[in-house]
């Protein structure tokens, strides 16, 4: 079976899931909407996606532009097995969707109470098969999902403190940022906290968060108390068996974030994204047993690209293994090389 996927939002996260899709052999685009005839919806059309307007007012508005839409959402949603929703938060395409008798997922920018189920292809891919409607949670989410809860699994986490290095905005918007200041989220604990516990609802986590003005990657600063003892080199061993977890050092001149991407754009991946969180494997330290510090990094980008494309695997049953589907999503995409 060729899964049909619709993507609703053709920004930062929607092209990337576009193009993660269509390298897949069991999935395909079947066209993405746009609420602008701007560069991206042209350049959407000569890579072959069939482009869609939101509606007809929206799609004469294309016209006028000069760029030829295939119809509307309405008739996109109809024509597809799932619509990626990457929109920004509270669209409100829910109940076209429902109309429409499609399955759907949406971002980490709703809310957990969309869904009811929020999905980590590591975490909780079983739990999610055949499920209608799922949510992939936020680029920050996600990366403390995939280094926290390996830990669990071995070790098991009493409890766990992580501050949040939020850049200001993304390295395309000029709207937002970047901000000449540093602003704390003075509401506590951060939506992050809240936001891990709905994929892995046991986890004893507290977030705090601030922006800075950046605007390529977050920043972690975690600490966790271990139930079990463990070693630095044992954590660091959990998480080399474990995928989309890649490790830098400043040993080897990978001291920031800008590093890092540099190290991604070195790598040749489509947009130069990262979609591993990385880990500095010289920042880990475990102190008197079982507290343990690290650094991590994320690309807000592209982290949460692969687990939409292994959430299409699950809702669609193409793959009833979370394993397989995320060693066939890497290695599509790429991912591993770095360890």
């Amino acid at each position: 079976m060729t899964a049909k996927i619709a993507i609703n939002g053709y920004g930062t996260i929607g092209k990337r899931v576009a193009d993660a899709v269509a390298a897949q052999d069991d999935m395909r685009v079947a066209g993405v909407a746009k609420t602008k005839p701007d560069f991206e919806a042209k350049l959407a059309i000569r890579k072959g996606y069939p482009l869609y307007a939101p509606n007809a007012d929206v799609a004469s508005k294309f016209e006028k532009a000069g760029v030829k839409t295939a119809g509307t959402l309405e008739d996109l949603a109809k024509a597809a097995d799932l619509v990626v929703d990457c929109t920004p938060e509270e669209s409100g395409y829910k109940s076209l969707y429902e109309k429409a008798g499609v399955k759907a997922i949406w971002q980490g920018g709703e809310d957990h109470g969309l869904t009811n189920l929020s999905f980590n292809a590591a975490a909780n891919y079983e739990e999610c098969l055949g499920a209608r409607f799922v949510r992939v949670p936020s680029c920050n989410t996600t990366g403390l999902i995939r280094t926290l809860y390996p830990l669990d699994a071995h070790f098991g986490v009493v409890s766990v403190l992580a501050v949040m290095v939020r850049r200001a905005t993304d390295p395309g918007d000029s709207k937002k940022g970047p901000i000449n200041a540093i602003e704390p989220e003075l509401e506590m604990p951060s939506h992050h906290g809240p936001d891990v516990q709905s994929v892995l609802p046991k986890l004893n986590i507290h977030t705090i968060a601030v922006k800075v003005p950046t605007t390529i990657m977050h920043l972690h600063t975690v600490i966790v108390d271990l139930k079990k003892a463990a070693s630095a080199e044992a954590v660091l061993d959990v998480w080399k068996r474990v995928p989309r977890v890649a490790f830098v050092s400043g040993g080897d001149g990978v001291r920031s974030t800008a590093q890092i991407m540099e190290m991604a754009r070195d790598l040749s991946r489509n947009r130069a994204d990262l979609y591993e969180i990385a880990v500095w494997r010289d920042g880990v330290h475990v102190v008197d047993g079982k507290r343990l510090f690290y650094f991590q990094a994320v690309h807000q980008e592209s982290d949460v690209v692969p687990e939409n494309v292994d959430a299409i695997r699950a809702l669609m049953e193409l793959q009833k293994d979370g394993r397989k589907s995320m060693e066939k999503t890497d290695q599509s995409l790429g991912i591993g090389i770095v360890k």
